[in-house]
């Protein structure tokens, strides 16, 4: 398929099953890259997630396949410690959640409360990590995988401790998770509360990102509830933050459990060469929210 061919299916291509007989010649191809550059024989669960992040352009894709082997490789001081219990005073100070409810294009939305995160007990790396757990899991939902994420920053409580831990080869890092090394679509992020000495922290990143990802960055300031909800439902939201869904406890406690959950399955995908695990479509333990999570 040409390229102005492949640009009239995307949004097809996207929303077939992963087993598609139009999906399949896309996975074969990659598949047959990777085996001859890596010697790898990668499951077609997991190069799917490649495909989708970049809309079937192979490419593209492969490269993006490139970036995570090399970045999981380059840093393992991330990668290959990926249990939640390592950092679970602090997710039990409820820093993280994956709201339950996705947003009206169908994204993900993972809020991060940064003034939960006290620098003097928790590393950079050690709170970055947080986000790779999450990351990983969220990857092998076939709706995130179509959708992307959005991701909510509520920065009160950002103090020079926390600047001070953030330099320029851990930016680098971090930009490069989010833009080229990752197979998640990035579809916002939103910044809440940012102080100003937020901004020298903000600057060191900004270099690193491409035109589109900061362009779908938002800053929402102190005043953050109407502007909020022009992006995302009232239902989403926690009341904390204007909305109508689960407080922010209930949301940072049920995603901590899931994580905790998914303790086993993390261990395996940290100690994997590629990262290649994959779990069962049919896998109830992978799911999230539980429904007595979701309000309607």
């Amino acid at each position: 398929m040409s390229t102005t061919e492949r640009s009239d299916y995307v949004g097809e291509l996207n929303d077939l099953p992963d087993d598609s007989n139009i999906v399949k010649p896309y996975l074969v191809k990659l598949k047959q890259k990777a085996r001859k550059e890596f010697g790898l024989d990668l499951s077609d669960g997991f190069l799917i997630r490649f495909l989708r992040a970049r809309d079937f352009d192979f490419e593209l894709s492969f490269k993006l396949l490139v970036n995570y082997q090399r970045w999981r490789r380059e840093c393992p001081d991330i990668s290959s410690s990926l249990g939640p219990g390592s950092v679970l005073p602090l997710l039990q100070n409820s820093y993280h959640a994956v709201l339950p409810q996705r947003d009206h294009s169908g994204s993900r939305v993972l809020l991060y409360r940064i003034g939960q995160w006290n620098p003097k007990d928790w590393t950079a790396y050690e709170v970055f990590r947080v986000s790779l757990m999450t990351s990983e899991l969220i990857v092998m939902e076939t709706e995130t995988q179509r959708r992307g994420l959005k991701a909510i920053f509520d920065l009160k409580g950002w103090s020079f401790g926390h600047a001070l831990l953030i330099n320029p080869s851990l930016a680098r890092k971090i930009s490069s998770v989010l833009t080229d090394s990752f197979p998640l679509k990035v579809r916002g992020i939103h910044l809440l509360n940012e102080p100003i000495f937020f901004r020298p922290v903000f600057a060191m990143l900004r270099p690193f990102l491409p035109e589109k990802i900061k362009q779908r960055i938002h800053m929402h300031g102190s005043d953050y509830c109407d502007s909020l909800s022009d992006f995302f439902p009232l239902g989403v939201l926690p009341p904390e933050y204007g909305g109508e869904g689960p407080s922010v406890e209930e949301a940072c406690q049920e995603w901590t459990n899931h994580l905790l959950r998914s303790e086993e399955l993390l261990a395996n995908i940290s100690t994997s060469l590629t990262g290649d695990f994959v779990v069962a479509p049919d896998d109830q333990s992978a799911a999230y929210p539980p429904a007595e999570l979701l309000r309607v």
